[in-house]
């Protein structure tokens, strides 16, 4: 639950982020490497604030235009989403997930459209597979 002066961000990857749930001694090793990536994702930010969401991290394919990621990410591609609350306002903001974010290792590979050169979240540049935003 949000309380009144919690905040809620919004980060939108190319990079296959599914919440799965599977352990790594689980024979689904694919599966275990989309959990991975999405633990990836709440260390990150964890390493900052205590986050709380509501929901996995949804997905979806859209027709990317210039200036959402790399303009070399253009086209369809598979966009995942991820809301997160953070309970103090001014606790955490989007120049720090940018920073704090880029240059993270990913696992690639899985269910993504895109092939970064680099298995690493950017959040800028010519790979930049990353965004955040506040969400409304």
């Amino acid at each position: 639950m949000a309380i009144s002066n919690s905040m809620i961000f919004r980060l939108q990857t190319l990079i296959d982020i599914t919440e799965t749930g599977t352990r790594r001694q689980s024979q689904d090793k694919f599966a275990y490497k989309q959990e991975a990536n999405f633990q990836t994702v709440l260390q990150t930010i964890g390493m900052r604030v205590n986050l709380d969401y509501e929901n996995s991290p949804s997905f979806e394919q859209l027709t990317l235009k210039k200036n959402t990621f790399s303009d070399k990410y253009i086209g369809k591609q598979m966009l995942w989403t991820f809301d997160f609350i953070v309970n103090y306002e001014g606790a955490l903001t989007l120049e720090m997930l940018k920073n704090d974010f880029d240059l993270i290792p990913i696992i690639t590979g899985l269910t993504e459209t895109v092939q970064p050169d680099k298995a690493l979240f950017r959040t800028a540049g010519k790979d930049k597979n990353i965004i955040f935003s506040i969400a409304d």
